[in-house]
């Protein structure tokens, strides 16, 4: 599939106004997203929300449906959440993990999901265990492998850092967690509408990812998958009238799906706009989109290489469309606070968001470039351009 630029810019004011490589961070919505949560806002004003909802029930319900679509899944392993941290929180402290029981994680894992181990390992004992790099910079698996062990109760890792480009090995660490029999929960937060997911291939047990990043959808959204066969067997560590069916006065049943992660008050907008979004993700088609944003980051590292005073940072045998470097003397809030100036929009990560990894690399602070399939070559160069005015300053 070959990918319409132009149309795809089109479909995407802001372009017209900035230059957006923060898409790690938050994309620029395509129109169909948000025109869908305008829609739904504006009825909702006139109507009400219940009565909106009522009136819109068919597109609420198709999020589930388009997002498992996306990622291979089916529609009753999908749960709705205001962000993939929250998703993320309530699968991992519904686990049950005890004192002795040990977390296999990586050097790249990001901070919230670092802090809620830390949390576990100093009230209950829990034991972290990271795996070191491969040479190339992602996730070692045989060594990762040879550390699973009978007290190794829970594989969780990134597919993308936060802070660099490299794409962890997620298909091969399912093998390991399944040879194991160990559960595999996989934060999708920066791959899910980056790159080509299925959960299946991947052999993880659960997964969680956001709307607002790759997937181009609205902020305040999130979604966890929940492998059919783990659902029954996974107890949320709180429920709701949604959640649960309150069945006797000494009993409830929960969700025998998805939802049972869920709570009952949610954003409809934002939801129907993500839904909107994940389709909109399938229609443009990842493959496609994900060998341009491939094409884009390298060529982006290659110019800024050429840069006196600048060093790319990322590492990995698979990269993405996360660009990281640093400037010589100019401290990474500051490059990415002036090209914001500019109305070029960059971010930066800083030791505090994957303290293991930039600890051992020896990094305070990145900027962080993060390039979709509808940013061009001129924008590059844009930003190649004002990064060589800021080393040379």
């Amino acid at each position: 599939m070959t990918l319409d630029i132009d149309a795809l810019r089109a479909d995407t004011p802001g372009s017209e106004h900035v230059t957006h490589l923060n898409n790690a961070g938050s994309s620029l919505q395509p129109m169909p997203v948000a025109v869908a949560v305008r829609d739904y806002l504006e009825e909702e004003l006139l109507r009400g929300g219940y009565e909106t909802a009522d009136a819109r029930r068919s597109e609420i319900e198709d999020f589930y449906p388009a997002v498992a679509d996306l990622i291979g899944g089916r529609a009753d392993e999908i749960g709705f959440l205001d962000s993939a941290t929250r998703a993320w929180q309530l699968v991992f402290y519904s686990l049950g993990l005890a004192a002795g029981d040990q977390i296999l994680t990586t050097t790249t894992e990001y901070h919230s999901n670092f802090l809620a181990y830390l949390h576990l390992a100093q009230s209950d004992g829990v034991e972290i265990v990271v795996a070191p790099d491969a040479p190339s910079g992602e996730v070692d698996v045989a060594a990762l492998a040879a550390m699973v062990g009978p007290r190794t109760k829970l594989i969780s890792l990134n597919h993308i850092p936060t802070n660099l480009g490299l794409v962890n090995p997620a298909a091969e660490i399912g093998v390991v967690a399944r040879e194991a029999g160990v559960p595999f929960l996989l934060d999708a937060c920066q791959s899910v509408g980056q790159l080509p997911v299925d959960v299946r291939s991947i052999g993880c047990d659960f997964l969680t990812a956001t709307g607002r990043k790759f997937m181009r959808g609205p902020r305040g959204t999130g979604f966890v998958w929940v492998a059919r066969e783990r659902i029954e067997s996974i107890h949320p560590v709180v429920v709701d009238g949604h959640s649960a069916a309150w069945t006797s006065r000494h009993g409830y049943e929960l969700e025998p799906n998805g939802r049972r992660f869920e709570v009952w008050e949610q954003n409809f907008a934002a939801k129907v706009g993500l839904g909107v979004a994940a389709r909109y993700a399938s229609a443009v088609g990842v493959e496609a989109g994900w060998d341009r944003i491939q094409a884009l980051a390298g060529s982006l590292r290659a110019m800024l290489n050429d840069v006196p005073g600048v060093t790319t940072r990322d590492r990995g045998s698979v990269q993405g469309g996360i660009v990281t470097f640093t400037v010589d003397g100019v401290h990474s809030s500051d490059v990415s606070r002036e090209l914001r100036s500019r109305y070029i929009h960059t971010s930066f990560a800083t030791v505090a968001s994957a303290r293991v990894d930039m600890e051992e690399r020896g990094l305070e602070s990145v900027v962080r470039a993060s390039v979709h399939y509808f940013n061009s070559d001129e924008e590059l160069e844009t930003l190649v351009a004002a990064v060589a005015e800021i080393a040379a300053l």
